[in-house]
């Protein structure tokens, strides 16, 4: 499983967010046909994890939870601390900032 930077394919979503929340970085991915939704803001960092097709699969969300915490080394962060919502084709882990 790779994941691919598309965030330049949805400029619309991304100032959607950076207008609308807190989000001070908006990045998106696809691995596969599951796309990744990868947000930081000054209190907590958000990823989210979607497949129309089907559910997303644990082996995803360790392969995401795997890069992104290499990418995460401007942030102090609890991993006792990360919550990670699972429905039905959607996953949200939250991931917040320590003080």
């Amino acid at each position: 499983m790779k994941l691919i930077n598309i965030t330049s394919d949805h400029p619309r979503l991304v100032l959607n967010q950076l207008e609308s929340t807190d989000a001070q970085l908006v990045e998106i991915y696809s691995l596969g046909n599951t796309i990744v939704i990868y947000t930081e803001a000054p209190s907590h960092n958000e990823i989210v994890l979607t497949n129309k097709k089907r559910s997303v699969s644990n082996d995803e969300i360790k392969v995401v939870k795997k890069f992104f915490k290499r990418k995460m080394k401007n942030f102090t962060y609890n991993e006792k601390d990360i919550i990670i919502s699972k429905t039905n084709g959607l996953v949200e882990i939250s991931i917040p900032h320590e003080n």
